[in-house]
């Protein structure tokens, strides 16, 4: 499977075109229950504007799509906002755009560009997370090859999220290739390491490509 792009946290923009207001809200759902759910409470939350389109998609193929104009012309709003999300990869969220109308007409053209315009401002202000598929793996060692292990480590960066002290070291890696983590280890130790059998796994990386745990 594929990385893909999803919301550690939500977030708001806003745009404005011929006194129109576009007001993007945007938060992570994992399931349609749960977009729908989103919708109801922006639209009571904007209760008295004249449009709340909505868009989402789910799953880590975006497997799920679902968009609406809600009074909208037909596939000015909904289908553009879906398409901003499809075209940024990022999935297991839920965007609603709240129109306050400002007495203009902008035509159709004018309306797609607008609401894609506010999906644009919504994501900008949404921190954004990479899902990977890995592993997780143990490694048993003694203290004279801890610094090895971690050495290597930081040279090729993988990532450590535990590590448990006793009579023997024991260090827990979330890896992308368990094949070439056992690899280094191995040589970095001569063989000395235990390396015990991975576990798939699937875990998030920020922008910097550091470990969200």
């Amino acid at each position: 499977m594929a990385d893909w792009l999803t919301l550690y946290t939500g977030g708001t923009g806003q745009i404005e075109e011929k006194k129109s207001r576009f007001i993007a809200t945007i938060e992570p759902v994992s399931s349609e229950e749960e977009a729908a759910a989103f919708i109801t409470s922006v639209k009571k939350k904007y209760w008295d504007a004249r449009h709340n389109c909505s868009a989402f998609v789910i799953g880590p193929a975006g497997e799920k799509t679902r968009c609406s104009d809600d009074g909208e012309p037909s596939g000015t709003a909904g289908r553009p906002m879906l398409d901003m999300l499809v075209k940024e990869h990022i999935t297991n969220a839920c965007v609603v755009v709240t129109r306050y109308f400002g007495g203009t007409l902008l035509g159709t053209g004018g309306l797609v560009r607008a609401y894609q315009a506010a999906v644009r401002a919504g994501i900008d202000n949404c921190t954004l997370i990479k899902k990977k598929q890995g592993f997780l793996t143990k490694v048993v060692c003694d203290y004279n090859d801890h610094d090895r292990i971690r050495s290597v480590a930081d040279k090729k960066r993988y990532h450590i999220i535990q590590t448990d002290y006793g009579e023997i070291v024991t260090l827990t890696f979330v890896a992308d290739d368990a094949a070439a983590l056992a690899g280094d280890i191995t040589d970095q130790t001569s063989g000395r390491a235990t390396i015990l059998p991975p576990e798939s796994i699937t875990y998030a990386l920020d922008g910097r490509g550091n470990l969200i745990e």
